[in-house]
This record gives C-alpha cells, sequence and structure tokens, in this order.
C-alpha cells in the first residue's frame, strides 16, 4: 500500500512540474527583433526641419511652442479633431524598421491617442497606438477600415505627459513597446514595405518629438 501511495505522490509531481515547466514557457519573453548593426538611423528634429517633405494624409499637423519638449521648445502637434483618424508620412519607403517616438495626449474627450503608422502604401497601413481614454496597447491593419491583430492590457497613459512608443518590423514579425515594455509581438504579411508616419484618432490633440526611423530605404 505504502509503495502504491509513493507512486502516486511520484507521479502527481511529475505531471505538476510538467505543467509548471509549460506554464514558464508560456509566459516566457520573446526574443527582441534586432536590425544589422550598420542600419542607417534618421532622427526628426521638428523644431528645426519642420515635416518639409511629409504627405498630410489627414488632420492639422503643425510645429508648435511646447515648453516642456523633450528635445527643446518644439514638437509636432496633431489638432484636427473631427476627423475619423489624422495621418501624417515622412518620405522614403521602409521593409524591416525600428521606430521609436514620444508622444503627449493633450486632450480629448472621446479619444486622446497617439501612435506609430508604418508600411503606409495607397492609404493601407499599420498602426500601433495608445490611448489615455483606454486600457490597452493595440496594433492595427487599416484598409478602409480599421481591423485589431494585436492587443495588451495597460494601465492608460496619463494625460499631459510624454511617452514612448517603439515600433519593430522584420519581415511579417512585428514587436511594439510603450514606455520601455516590449507589449505585443506578432506576425502579419498584409503589406510588406510602405512609409512611415504618425497617427492620432478622433478629436485627440497630441504632440509628437524625438521621433527616430532606423532602416534600410527602399527604391
Amino acid at each position: 500500500m505504502g509503495s502504491r501511495r509513493q507512486w502516486l505522490k511520484a507521479a502527481l509531481a511529475a505531471l505538476g512540474g510538467m505543467g509548471a515547466s509549460r506554464r514558464g514557457r508560456a509566459l516566457a519573453a520573446p526574443a527582441e527583433l534586432v536590425l544589422p548593426v550598420d542600419t542607417p538611423t534618421q532622427a526628426y528634429d521638428f523644431g528645426a526641419g519642420g515635416i518639409a517633405g511629409w504627405t498630410i494624409v489627414a488632420g492639422q499637423w503643425t510645429v508648435e511652442e511646447l515648453a516642456d519638449s523633450p528635445s527643446g521648445r518644439k514638437a509636432l502637434v496633431q489638432r484636427a479633431t473631427r476627423n475619423e483618424f489624422n495621418v501624417v508620412v515622412a518620405p522614403g519607403r521602409f521593409r524591416d524598421v525600428d521606430v521609436s517616438v514620444m508622444f503627449k495626449p493633450i486632450s480629448g474627450r472621446e479619444d486622446a491617442s497617439g501612435g506609430i503608422v508604418f508600411r503606409f502604401d495607397g492609404g493601407k497601413y499599420y498602426v500601433v497606438r495608445a490611448n489615455a481614454r483606454e486600457d490597452n496597447f493595440r496594433l492595427y491593419h487599416y484598409d478602409r477600415g480599421r481591423r485589431q491583430i494585436a492587443t495588451a492590457a495597460v494601465k492608460a497613459p496619463a494625460l499631459g505627459r510624454w511617452h514612448t512608443v517603439r515600433l519593430v518590423a522584420v519581415g511579417s514579425h512585428m514587436q511594439a513597446w510603450l514606455d520601455r515594455a516590449l507589449l505585443l509581438d506578432h506576425h502579419d504579411s498584409r503589406l510588406g514595405v510602405g512609409q512611415v508616419g504618425l497617427w492620432t484618432k478622433a478629436d485627440s490633440v497630441t504632440a509628437f518629438d524625438g521621433l527616430s526611423v532606423r532602416g534600410k530605404k527602399e527604391d
């Protein structure tokens, strides 16, 4: 009888260990995507160069004096409040890219968001965004309508404060960070190459600063 009980205890312990091991693997952080070390980087100083050469798809994007601008005294601000989405894109097309930007949600009753657009091509694009009115961080695909493809629960970024969003896309693999925390890891192959830009929604008034784009431009 004692031998049987000992065998059952050993079997249950083994099963419990397997379950813990599986849970550990499920919760393990994914390896971060890395671009080649010689990949060029372009930093945008909105205070010095504005958005000359950029394309305003929708919205009211202007460079304004902001006393708390992280990179100086000026930042890019989007102030349109009646569009469904507001998008501005920089010149150049990228396939694999590492993009980061600081954003400050200033106001918005319906929405107070900021995000990075990537692989913008003919009005189709991906966007990763955070919203001071919602406790989530999301990745969308847009093609005449928005479709959520990945989400993470977060504490809503504070209104009136600067936050950082970062996006890395290598092939179909995409990762996104909010305030230096890797929160999204997803694969999607619908769009392969396109422009990088910035995004807000609805009545969001949002400031952007310190945009950095690391990637090799496509011909």
